[in-house]
């Protein structure tokens, strides 16, 4: 797979994000090579497992400009790479306790000239700033993660979602949504991608205002 697959889907993306999301396949090897940020197997499929499935969460919404995004628990900058990409008149600061993944993330994001993109190397909890939108993939159960954050979200909103949490999980959620026991909303991804997949990928979105 390469980025053919991210037009196919995003077919209005202009020519300089089409060259940055083309640019995501040479620049990941390479870093994989040093720092395992993405496992062996998946780096042979970079734009399906790991950017195409960010970007559903540009399937449930067009963040408008100046929309502040917080990515916890990054990784090696997903979602928050290729959001960066496909929103650049928003701001993303991608965090991560671990400070060699960020080392990722940060030549990933200069080498595409990323100028919205902060990265940094932090836990949720000691963040000071409040973010339209916290976006994550599955870096725990939804009702602790719902804790970290809750205290981070602007009160004041303007985009057509309601600000709050998009996180990206996988399988079956009924007991985990149960346990967590707040108003949310899922997106079935298999609705919005046709690869096999995204057959039980989805996107919980939590408003929090």
């Amino acid at each position: 797979m390469n980025q053919e697959l991210i037009l196919k889907y995003f077919p209005q993306i202009s020519p300089k994000q089409q060259e940055q999301f083309a640019q995501l396949g040479d620049l990941y090897r390479l870093w994989n090579d040093q720092i395992n940020v993405v496992s062996r197997q998946d780096i042979e499929n970079l734009y399906e497992k790991h950017v195409l499935h960010s970007l559903g969460i540009a399937k449930i919404i067009t963040f408008k400009e100046g929309t502040e995004i917080l990515d916890v628990g990054t990784g090696g900058g997903f979602p928050g790479i290729p959001l960066a990409i496909m929103f650049p008149e928003c701001k993303f600061h991608l965090v991560d306790s671990i400070g060699k993944k960020i080392k990722v993330v940060q030549e990933v994001a200069n080498a595409l000239g990323l100028e919205n993109v902060k990265a940094e190397q932090a836990r949720v909890e000691t963040l000071q700033e409040d973010y339209d939108f916290i976006v994550s993939r599955a870096v725990t159960r939804l009702s602790p993660f719902y804790n970290w954050v809750r205290n981070k979200v602007n009160r004041n909103y303007f985009n057509t979602l309601k600000n709050g949490i998009l996180y990206l999980k996988g399988g079956d959620l009924d007991e985990e949504l149960q346990e967590f026991g707040k108003k949310h909303k899922v997106y079935e991804l298999y609705e919005f991608f046709e690869e096999e997949f995204f057959e039980t990928k989805k996107v919980v979105y939590v408003p929090m205002v």
